[in-house]
């Protein structure tokens, strides 16, 4: 069974904005899933599917073989959300929060409190557990809003921006603890966000969309295999021989190939040429590379 599987899934609203057009996903346990695109993508109507709050126009969905249009309920059960703006109560504590949705998913007072506990300071947020959450920061409130959404030790977990208002030291110890859930729990990780290159650090598989339309899906590997841009080959040397290296900037010299097989061949030439090199790095195209390649390519296509 697979952790969610989308099927053709469309959701059209009413006034005919189609928001998703025949998605089709597969997403196995454990994994860090990437759903990537700009603002207004359909990234946020696919996570409302998948959770019952929205129905599909067509297609279908399951999560762990659970219609969340029929049974949302039981979806909930064994699913957390983090929003970009965490939607807590300002008049309780940290803590008081936290063992209020314990409570709601079934899990006693006593329970709820030593789960909150271990949660507060895995997150940085153990001396602020009784300050009440009108005192906490953006970042605070992100933080809280992931420790809500682990309370009840979910198997699936969505996120939406779940870095969004931390610093880069908190948004290193979610990441980290994000990776641990998934590597060592077992937790499926379907994470939004239109941030590429933080994508790129922490998922394992990737799905990228733009108004609706899945463009690709799979690893970096396989996306990379979609574009022809090949590798870019930076050499950090002197006395370069004359070559089809291009050169940017002192000392620094690019060219473009398209296997890594070159390299040991292009390196011999320099050298025997009376190169001197004191690096080599070869690019391969990110994520935003082959997201941009891919939404040029879809644009052409409609002209």
């Amino acid at each position: 069974m697979k952790a969610i599987l989308l099927q053709n899934l469309s959701k059209t609203y009413a006034g005919g904005k189609q928001a998703l057009d025949h998605v089709s996903l597969e997403l196995g346990h454990g994994e860090v899933f990437g759903f990537l695109g700009p603002n207004g993508a359909g990234k946020t109507t696919t996570v409302k599917l998948l959770n019952g709050m929205l129905l599909p126009s067509e297609g279908n969905c399951r999560v762990l073989g659970i219609d969340p249009a029929k049974e949302p309920e039981k979806v909930h059960a064994f699913s957390g959300i983090v929003t970009e703006h965490a939607q807590m109560y300002d008049q309780m504590t940290g803590l008081e929060n936290l063992i209020f949705y314990g409570n709601i998913f079934g899990i006693s007072s006593g329970e709820a409190k030593k789960r909150a506990e271990k949660l507060l300071e895995q997150l940085e947020l153990a001396n602020a557990k009784d300050k009440k959450l009108s005192a906490y920061s953006t970042g605070m409130r992100q933080r809280l809003s992931l420790a809500r959404a682990l309370i009840h030790r979910p198997k699936i977990l969505f996120l939406d921006e779940p870095t969004s208002g931390l610093d880069p030291e908190s948004a290193q110890n979610v990441n980290q603890m994000l990776r641990t859930l998934a590597s060592e729990q077992g937790m499926t990780l379907f994470l939004c966000t239109h941030q590429l290159r933080y994508a790129q650090e922490i998922c394992t598989r990737y799905g990228l969309i733009d108004q609706g339309h899945l463009l690709a899906s799979g690893t970096l590997t396989e996306l990379r295999d979609l574009v022809p841009s090949g590798i870019t080959l930076e050499i950090r040397g002197d006395h370069m021989p004359a070559c089809s290296f291009t050169k940017t900037k002192k000392d620094i010299y690019e060219t473009s190939i398209h296997s890594e097989e070159e390299i040991p061949g292009l390196v011999r030439k320099i050298v025997e040429g009376g190169g001197n090199i004191y690096s080599v790095i070869a690019q391969k195209p990110s994520l935003e590379d082959i997201y941009f390649t891919l939404t040029s390519a879809k644009k052409e296509e409609n002209l």
